[in-house]
């Protein structure tokens, strides 16, 4: 029987340990692990499958030994670069960058929604943008059933998705306006009852952000582009298109970066060409691979970003009707972004390539 060997790119980042985690967790019938990042993180040592493992510098012959599949976390430049070198050699990438998603040749898929795009790729597989993954797994059921009309996406993203950066910007603003409240030191409780000015931030540097993030709400993730929407914004309605292979669906959206670490939450807007019944459209979200209903608002149940932190599943809450179209919906989608968002999905798609 034929050893598997894969690699992993981008292994010391957010996304890459993450997978290393998954596939701890998974222990897929792999024969050998090779980790791969840039020559600043080359020669350290991660703890891996019981064992130590030397991350190695990516280069141009990083390839040459030979490996079946590659999993690439290392950003779009690096993918560009390196994931055709590797699939010359005759490795399948999983990419999860945005460099191949709106490519027509390379399939886009999220395991729940469109597993049999997985065997037309032409060595390149990529992985769709946090946000697009958790709002598609719960969209492509209720498409099937009751064919979307329109989508309206008003996102709330957790600054894990903008890397380690963004994880020490919030961190240092936490700890930036803890070191700047006066407190009694016998009670802890703190006697500045005024509402503090958050937006000194002189203390520390921004490493990712434009604004500080603690305390506030930036309606700008990624660059903006000529008609006022940013390009996270664009990558949602373009790639949920290319999944549900809906090419003129409607489709609007507001990206936020919130003060939270882990965990994207959504609130989804749908308008259906078909009429439904609420508890039918409940029970086929139920029945969807990927999805946990958590629904009983008046016991307060609903998805928590600290809830669904470390797990795979798609949270879906608050579905209600929306009153002011004939056929219209509200829910709140939440999901793990490293994890859902992008690591385990790479995953899935890995493990459906070997089990093929």
């Amino acid at each position: 029987m034929k050893k598997i060997r894969i690699a992993i790119v981008g292994a010391t980042g957010l996304v890459g340990r993450t997978a290393l985690k998954v596939l701890e967790e998974k222990n897929l019938p792999v024969d050998e692990y090779v980790l791969f990042a840039s020559s600043k993180s080359a020669g350290k040592k991660l703890r891996f499958m019981g064992r130590d493992y030397i991350v190695q510098e990516l280069n141009d012959l990083s390839f040459d030994s030979g490996f079946d599949y590659a999993i690439f976390s290392a950003g779009g430049s690096t993918s560009k670069k390196y994931a055709p070198i590797a699939v010359s050699k005759g490795c399948i990438v999983v990419d999860n960058s945005s460099a191949f998603r709106m490519d027509t040749d390379v399939p886009l898929v999220v395991p729940e929604v469109n597993p049999e795009e997985i065997v037309n790729n032409h060595g390149i597989i990529a992985n769709p943008n946090c946000s697009t993954i958790q709002a598609v797994v719960p969209l492509k059921p209720l498409d099937d059933k009751y064919k979307i009309k329109r989508i309206v996406y008003s996102t709330y993203q957790a600054v894990s998705g903008a890397g380690k950066k963004g994880v020490i910007d919030l961190d240092n603003g936490i700890k930036n306006y803890l070191t700047d409240k006066s407190y009694d030191e016998d009670s802890g409780i703190s006697f500045d009852y005024d509402i503090p000015n958050y937006q000194d931030n002189s203390n520390y540097n921004l490493e990712k952000f434009d604004y500080p993030i603690f305390s506030n709400c930036l309606p700008h993730i990624d660059v903006f582009l000529d008609n006022g929407y940013t390009k996270e914004e664009e990558k949602m309605i373009n790639e949920t298109r290319k999944i549900l292979k809906r090419p003129d669906l409607k489709i609007t959206a507001t990206t936020v970066r919130i003060p939270v670490f882990n965990c994207h939450s959504e609130s989804i807007n749908v308008e259906f060409e078909n009429d439904f019944e609420l508890d039918e459209l409940i029970n086929t979200l139920k029945k969807s691979p990927g999805v946990i209903v958590q629904d009983d608002p008046k016991n307060l149940v609903y998805p928590l970003a600290i809830n669904a932190s470390g797990h795979d599943e798609v949270f879906v809450g608050r579905i209600r009707r929306d009153y002011s179209v004939k056929s219209g919906i509200n829910f709140w989608v939440v999901a793990d972004n490293i994890r859902k968002g992008a690591a385990s999905n790479a995953i899935q798609i890995v493990e459906k390539l070997i089990n093929k």
